[in-house]
């Protein structure tokens, strides 16, 4: 076995593989086309070319390559390792009449020797699949389009909203957005912004600023806009939440998918309603004391353990922490005014820990490994019951804890024993079992 890094000089991957078919001649379409990629002078690389240029990746149509095609991988600053494998030898090439005699061969000019071409293996895939290991940084350089010029001229100056969503925009300030000063809502979802920046001028009036997925890695420039009460850095490069608690006008505050790994420097946002950070790489619930106004968090698609921390926030209905690493429901009964909890994609294994949320409106526990609803008997407000891909697999069971629940309109049971035992009688036995239903699954109950 041998093992390398992948930074390939294109010298020498021409001199290696041009033996190999030294008496095959090439088409003059597929020479040039080899000639362009491993960067020969003279020869521009035209419309009429067969590389496909990709991310990372170099694919090239060619006569050396006929029988399979063959990749380049241009390296990451951080090498990408391969394993050669030696399971064979590299193809031959063909040699003259005199070579084919010194071996017996069948009618079809077989020797009886399967050779196998030499194919790289990549033995860390994850420098390319995995976020955390190869990030924005190792993107190759390529050409970067600027933003059409005056892009806002046509826009009224006192215009209340704003939406520059995809346009290339790379720069705050060169927007020009001095003028605006009556603007209450700006958009500029989908750009290049690394910085926050220029904003000072819209301090009075503005209200509602969205930087969704954009290429910002501080926050800072929000010095003086005192008077949001939106905020959005969802889909950035953020580690650390910094500079945002003397905003504390805000109810709505959100960081999805960024690179968070502790909750942090909320405090003295007593207004917020809406606290979202999924996505990210948080392990623990913490500092969130100081948010006694908080309606909605969603912690959804992180690495939690447990549920804690969350004792003061005696006004929040909503809770989603699905796609966690929860084993048990705890640390819940404080939560008096909880209507929606959403905790799929976790280990449960036992719905115990829900007796002090009466007010519970619509519960998902999908994709555990439940096998009994024990638990749900006093949830008497029940309305949405999302319990598909368990190891549900009694309906006495199902009558049992949810047949008197009058408001009970919506279950999930698919996925489960009671569901895959008998799929052609399941929702017969689901309406029998729970005569109140009008949608099982994603379909709605017909009325005989």
């Amino acid at each position: 076995m041998g093992r390398r890094g992948v930074e390939p000089d294109n010298a020498s991957c021409l001199n290696w593989l041009q033996p190999l078919y030294a008496n095959q001649t090439p088409d003059p379409v597929s020479q040039q086309n080899l000639a362009i990629d491993m960067g020969s002078p003279g020869k521009p690389e035209s419309d009429s070319s067969y590389i496909q240029r990709v991310h990372r990746r170099k694919l090239l149509p060619h006569y050396l390559t006929r029988r399979s095609l063959a990749s380049i991988i241009t390296s990451p600053p951080s090498a990408i390792m391969v394993e050669i494998t030696e399971g064979g030898t590299p193809p031959q090439a063909p040699q003259g009449d005199d070579q084919h005699s010194k071996s017996p061969r069948d009618s079809k000019g077989w020797d009886g020797k399967l050779r196998v071409e030499r194919r790289p293996v990549m033995t860390n895939p994850e420098a390319i699949s995995d976020p955390e290991y190869s990030d924005e940084e190792n993107i190759l350089p390529g050409e970067q389009i600027g933003p059409d010029e005056d892009l806002l001229q046509d826009e009224p100056s006192d215009v209340e909203e704003i939406d520059c969503i995809h346009s290339r925009v790379a720069s705050v300030p060169s927007l020009n957005l001095d003028r605006f000063t009556k603007l209450v809502r700006l958009c500029l979802r989908q750009n290049a912004i690394t910085e926050i920046e220029g904003l000072s001028s819209l301090a009075e009036t503005l209200r509602d600023l969205d930087f969704y997925d954009n290429l910002i890695s501080h926050i800072k420039g929000l010095e003086d806009l005192t008077n949001l009460t939106s905020l959005d850095l969802s889909f950035n490069k953020i580690k650390h939440i910094k500079r945002v608690n003397h905003l504390t006008k805000l109810t709505d505050l959100y960081f999805v998918q960024n690179k968070i790994s502790t909750i942090e420097g909320l405090d003295g946002l007593t207004q917020l309603r809406n606290l979202e950070l999924a996505a990210n790489r948080i392990r623990e619930i913490q500092n969130l004391d100081t948010l006694t106004g908080l309606e909605e968090l969603w912690l959804g698609k992180n690495k939690i353990t447990e549920i804690k921390g969350l004792s003061s926030l005696s006004s929040l209905k909503i809770l989603s922490i699905q796609s966690n690493r929860i084993r048990e429901i705890s640390g819940l009964e404080d939560l008096q005014t909880l209507e929606e909890l959403y905790i799929s994609n976790n280990a449960l294994s036992s719905l115990s820990g829900l007796e002090k949320n009466l007010k519970l409106r619509v519960l998902d526990i999908s994709n555990n490994t439940v096998s009994s609803l024990a638990g749900l008997g006093h949830l008497e407000q029940l309305e949405e019951l999302w319990a598909s891909y368990n190891k549900i697999d009694s309906f006495a069971d199902v009558e049992k804890e949810l047949a008197d629940k009058k408001q009970l309109t919506t279950v999930y049971f698919e996925g489960n024993p009671v569901q895959l035992r008998q799929p052609a009688l399941y929702r017969n036995k689901v309406r029998l079992a729970l005569p109140q239903i009008q949608q099982i699954d994603a379909t709605f109950v017909r009325v005989t």
